[in-house]
């Protein structure tokens, strides 16, 4: 077993029935993660080693990069460390999140092992006072003020109910400490299970000091039990995901109207507009203009581009420095180049779209042959290239630079450069075709 100073352990295995929902709580999704992801990546940077996350036998699998612990049945949280300790080895101190806080940030869990550290006692709890107490346990002090006990809702009597400071169930241990006391607790609750809070318990029986730490901004520490409260806590990790971006320099018209996940990243003097959603690890260079009504999903959008309004970006996008993709425009896995535009009402998937070129209104590029073992094709659009209204490209297929295309026309076969190509059916007109013979 390895020896460190500061291991971390994240309790991610407990069922989540308030959430009604197949999907075990720890995993669903939130501004681009899931739930337990943003508990993680708020431990990962104080440098905790190992970080273990204990999950449940069905979610075993679900997390790369950590050591994951198995607890086999949902026997509460003091089960649930109990399952880590093998994986968490000789660590001296001990980090315990619960894994269904994805508000906590890594500065406050920076503060609280400075306080533990401090402080040389045998634990460190992480107490708030939210507006509503709700179900958490309460935190019960004697006559000086120190830490009497963790009484949770389900066994506090009315007068402990009243009282408004809760347990985060964040914790830093002294491991020599933790580890025995772990060992004797038994399910002496209503629920049969074994809490946690009892260790700590047997720790102030024992006369060892336990330090409570109050978290400054109680909204930081508020966890998650129910989909109203995932939808909480996903405005405020929207709120806190803007006001980074708008500190660094970037324009978001209206936060609240503006969803943007963690992994984005926005220049400066980028300007995101109303109701625009920007997933995964899209990118946003200086001087963009992106929205209103803009999807963007791992795409790239280039220095001085303009995005929407209703536009949807698919994954692979790339645009170049000031081009355009208009109103009522789809591209996917395709690269726009420097200054061309794609104004409106087109499809443009596994392309390559040449600079300075204008795709005109109605353009799609039909990428999927619909025969068995055939893949997509690409377009490969030229530079400079002027491309008529309703032009339809059947992959795989390439338009030379310098080229114009007839408006109307379906393309099926490559376009030298400098050429026009296309011209449709000639337009008929049957004069008097309908006389006499409308019933309307």
């Amino acid at each position: 077993m390895a020896t460190n100073d500061l291991a971390a352990v994240v309790m991610a295995a407990g069922l989540g029935t308030r959430m009604k929902s197949s999907t075990p709580k720890h995993l669903h999704p939130l501004l681009g993660r899931r739930l337990v992801d943003w508990v993680v990546e708020a431990v990962r940077p104080l440098g905790a080693d190992p970080l273990v996350v204990v999950l449940s036998p069905e979610a075993a699998d679900a997390l790369e990069g950590v050591e994951v612990a198995v607890q086999q049945r949902p026997l509460g949280t003091g089960d649930s460390l109990r399952a880590a300790r093998e994986s968490v080895g000789n660590a001296k101190t001990l980090l315990v999140v619960s894994g269904d806080h994805p508000r906590i940030s890594s500065h406050l869990l920076e503060q609280l092992v400075a306080e533990h550290r401090s402080a040389t006692g045998s634990a460190t709890v992480l107490s708030f006072e939210p507006p509503d107490a709700l179900a958490y346990g309460r935190i019960v002090r004697d006559d000086d003020g120190r830490l009497k006990a963790i009484v949770e809702d389900a066994d506090a009597d009315d007068a402990q109910r009243a009282i408004g400071e809760v347990n985060s169930s964040i914790y830093v241990f002294a491991a020599d400490k933790l580890w025995p006391v772990l060992e004797r607790i038994e399910p002496a609750n209503a629920q049969g299970e074994l809490y946690l809070t009892d260790a700590v318990r047997l720790l102030v029986e024992g006369g060892e000091e336990v330090v409570v730490f109050k978290a400054p901004d109680a909204d930081e520490v508020e966890g998650v039990n129910t989909r109203v409260e995932l939808a909480d806590a996903a405005a405020f990790l929207r709120a806190r995901v803007n006001r980074e971006h708008m500190l660094a320099g970037v324009t978001i018209v209206d936060p609240q109207t503006t969803w943007i996940d963690p992994d984005v990243e926005l220049e400066p003097d980028s300007t995101i507009h109303p109701f625009t959603v920007l997933r995964g690890r899209t990118r946003v260079g200086a001087g963009a203009e992106v929205g209103p009504h803009v999807v963007a999903a791992d795409s790239e959008i280039g220095a001085g581009a303009k995005v929407g309004p209703f536009c949807y970006l698919r994954p692979g996008t790339r645009l170049g420095v000031g081009a355009k993709a208009g109103t009522f425009v789809e591209i996917k896995n395709s690269e726009i180049g420097a200054r061309t535009k794609v104004p409106h009402l087109s499809y443009i998937g596994d392309a390559e779209v040449g600079e300075d070129s204008n795709i005109a209104a109605g353009n799609i590029t039909a990428n999927f042959p619909h025969q068995p073992d055939r893949p997509k094709g690409r377009t490969k659009i030229g530079r400079n290239v002027h491309t008529g209204i309703h032009n339809g490209f059947e992959a795989p297929v390439e338009v030379g630079d310098d080229a114009w295309i007839a408006g109307g026309s379906y393309i099926t076969e490559d376009v030298p450069p400098e050429s026009l190509a296309g011209f449709p059916p000639k337009q008929i007109t049957k004069e008097g075709y309908l006389r006499g013979k409308r019933n309307d």
